[in-house]
């Protein structure tokens, strides 16, 4: 049965009552982090200590809360970020994700973990859809990937890189995530032998090549016409090294679930957007749960964020509906905190309305 969606009036309380509709493990696995989870709290609580500088007396009658992602028109500035295995929470999985994006002008990464085929979602998002990928020991079956994804449609490729091996997530190993007996990830190729005895994450973790550098950035430029965006940026100098790639930069710390203690995706925000200086396209996610942090957020020189956990617990509580609730509680926190800024436009969002 449906949550009354009516009654959650922010994304901390749609947490809440996903808690309650989840399975534990599905729980774990989804808001979990890395270690002792210290950057996991950062990420949130990094936008609560940004200050909003807001201007008065500017006619805010007319808010226009557009913008564009590598030509894609976006209703407001938010899009679903990749998260793995949707269908532990919701029969219709991925799909209902991807049909919510766009319903509201809005768009869905596929991450390669999904439980519906590129096929499947790009058909429920036409042009709204972009594709995760990490690069396996097999390129093959990565090459065979990215021409699924660009055959069904997808409009870019979202190259994780900060993923070589998976970081030590103890609410899983606390509380393992179990799919069911012949479950098949159709986007991560088929079982080697030997490893039927493995769990999902476990097998996953055996494809990943842990000595992708640079030079492959290359090898995937020659298996696609997408734009390629690099996931997992935090510095100003891969930041560089991904726009001399001709990549665009998606900063994120893997919503804190790969390395503990490094920095926030806000943090490092300033310096490399001063450093790519607007020569590729800057995105980021994590800890994202109010109008408010996506203005910081694009005010300090993010063209959009993007939120997978907000998303997710949508899904889990009412299914398509619960994601666009998701979504459509973000879109009207976002006009009503620039209207109470005094802006009127995405274009109006700088640094001049930040205090540190």
């Amino acid at each position: 049965m449906s949550a009354d969606l009516s009654q959650l009036l922010n994304l901390r309380e749609m947490e809440g009552a996903a808690a309650e509709v989840m399975s534990p493990a599905a729980f774990a696995y989804y808001r979990g982090g890395a270690n002792d989870e210290v950057t996991l709290r950062a990420n949130r609580d990094g936008y609560a200590a940004l200050r909003l500088r807001p201007r008065m007396l500017v006619d805010v009658a007319h808010i226009d809360t557009s913008t564009t992602v590598l030509g894609v028109p976006l209703a407001f500035p938010v899009g679903v970020a990749p998260c793995a295995m949707h269908g532990l929470v919701h029969p219709e999985a991925e799909v209902a994700t991807a049909r919510a994006a766009a319903s509201v002008g809005s768009l869905m990464t596929l991450s390669t973990m999904s439980h519906r085929t590129v096929e499947e979602v790009a058909g429920a998002a036409p042009e709204r859809l972009w594709f995760q990928l990490y690069l396996y020991h097999d390129r093959e079956i990565s090459r065979a990937l990215v021409a699924r994804a660009e055959a069904a449609g997808a409009r870019a490729l979202v190259l994780t890189v900060d993923a070589p091996v998976l970081g030590r997530r103890e609410a899983i190993i606390r509380t393992p995530v179990f799919t069911k007996p012949g479950t098949v990830l159709p986007n991560i190729g088929q079982r080697t032998p030997g490893s039927e005895h493995l769990d999902d994450l476990s097998y996953f973790n055996t494809l990943l090549d842990q000595s992708l550098t640079w030079s492959d950035i290359a090898w995937l430029r020659e298996q696609t016409s997408l734009p390629i965006i690099v996931k997992g940026i935090l510095t100003a100098e891969d930041a560089e090294l991904a726009a001399q790639h001709g990549a665009h930069i998606w900063i994120s710390n893997h919503g804190g679930r790969q390395l503990d203690t490094a920095v926030t995706a806000l943090e490092a925000l300033p310096e490399i957007a001063d450093t790519v200086q607007g020569r590729a396209e800057v995105y980021l996610d994590g800890g994202i749960s109010r109008g408010t942090d996506v203005i910081k957020a694009l005010a300090l020189g993010a063209r959009a964020v993007f939120v997978a956990r907000p998303a997710l617990y949508g899904l889990a509580l009412a299914g398509e509906n619960g994601v666009r609730h998701t979504l459509e509680l973000l879109r009207d926190e976002i006009r009503l905190g620039m209207a109470l800024c005094g802006k009127t436009k995405i274009s109006d969002l700088g640094p001049d309305l930040i205090r540190w």
